[in-house]
C-alpha cells in the first residue's frame, strides 16, 4: 500500500495548528508572531519551489542538473553560516566554505556510490540524501562557530594572559576548538540515543509511510545518522582547524 496522497484542502487544515503556537505566544508574551508568520510563509513557499524543481529533475535525469542543485545547495548553506558570522577574517570564511562542500561532497558521494551502490549522479538518491546531509552540517557549522566565538570573546582577558607569558596561540586556541566540536556533535549524538524508542526519525518514518518495509527503512535511517554525524564532524573540525589559524600573526598576536 503506497502513500495516502493529500488534496489541497486536507494540506491546509494542518496551518489551523499554527493557531495553537499563536494563542500560546501571546499568553506567554512572546512577540515572535511576525517570525512565526514569515517563517511558515518561507516554509511553504520554498519547499514548493523545491517539489517542482525536483519533479522536473527526477522526469527528466541529468547528470548536470544533480551537480547544479548541489552546487546551489552548498552555497546557499555556505552564506547562511557566514551570514551569522560576518566579523570572521576572509581566509576565516574561506576554510568554512571549502570544509562545508568539501566534507559533504565527500560523505554524500560514500552514501550513495559505496554504501548505497547507486550512481552519484542519480537525482532520486543524491539530492534528497545531500539535503539532509549538507543541512545538518550547516547547522553543526552554525552553533560551533557561536560557541567558538562566544567562548574566545569572554575569555579576551585569558588568553591576553596567556599570550603575556608566552604561551603559543596553537596552544591557547585548540581547547577552543575542541570545546566547539564537542558543542556541534552533542545534539546528533543525543538524537541518536533517543532514535527508536523516542521518536521515529523523518526519513524513516517517511520510507515507512511510502510503503518501503520497515526493516529497510531502519538500516537508511541508521546508515543516515552515522553520516549526519560524520559530516558534522569532519566539516566543524576542519572548519575550525584551519579557521583558527587564521587569527594569529607571525607575532603570535591573536585577533579576537
Amino acid at each position: 500500500m503506497g502513500v495516502v496522497e493529500m488534496n489541497i484542502w486536507q494540506f491546509a487544515l494542518i496551518y489551523l495548528l499554527l493557531i495553537v503556537v499563536l494563542v500560546i505566544m501571546k499568553k506567554a508574551k512572546i512577540d515572535q508572531t511576525k517570525l512565526l508568520l514569515l517563517a511558515s510563509f518561507r516554509m511553504t513557499v520554498q519547499l514548493v519551489l523545491a517539489g517542482l524543481v525536483l519533479t522536473y529533475i527526477l522526469g527528466n535525469p541529468h547528470p548536470l542538473f544533480t551537480v547544479a542543485y548541489i552546487v546551489a545547495m552548498t552555497s546557499f548553506a555556505t552564506i547562511r553560516v557566514l551570514r551569522k558570522n560576518r566579523d570572521l577574517n576572509r581566509k576565516f570564511k574561506i576554510a568554512i566554505g571549502l570544509s562545508l562542500a568539501g566534507a559533504g561532497t565527500l560523505i554524500v558521494f560514500f552514501f550513495v556510490q559505496i554504501v548505497v551502490g547507486m550512481d552519484f549522479f542519480n537525482p532520486q538518491y543524491t539530492i534528497p540524501l545531500s539535503g539532509m546531509i549538507f543541512g545538518n552540517a550547516m547547522t553543526g557549522l552554525t552553533l560551533a562557530l557561536k560557541t567558538f566565538s562566544e567562548n574566545l570573546k569572554s575569555q579576551r582577558a585569558r588568553v591576553e594572559s596567556l599570550l603575556y607569558i608566552g604561551v603559543t596561540p596553537k596552544k591557547i586556541l585548540i581547547p577552543f576548538v575542541n570545546n566547539a566540536l564537542e558543542t556541534a556533535l552533542l545534539p546528533t549524538m543525543n538524537s541518536m540515543l533517543g532514535m527508536g524508542i523516542i521518536s521515529l526519525p523523518g526519513m524513516m518514518t517517511g520510507q515507512i509511510l511510502s510503503g518501503t518495509l520497515p526493516m529497510t527503512a531502519i538500516l537508511y535511517q541508521i546508515a543516515i545518522m552515522i553520516a549526519i554525524t560524520t559530516v558534522v564532524c569532519l566539516a566543524v573540525f576542519s572548519a575550525l582547524y584551519f579557521g583558527y589559524q587564521t587569527l594569529y600573526n607571525d607575532r603570535n598576536q591573536i585577533s579576537i
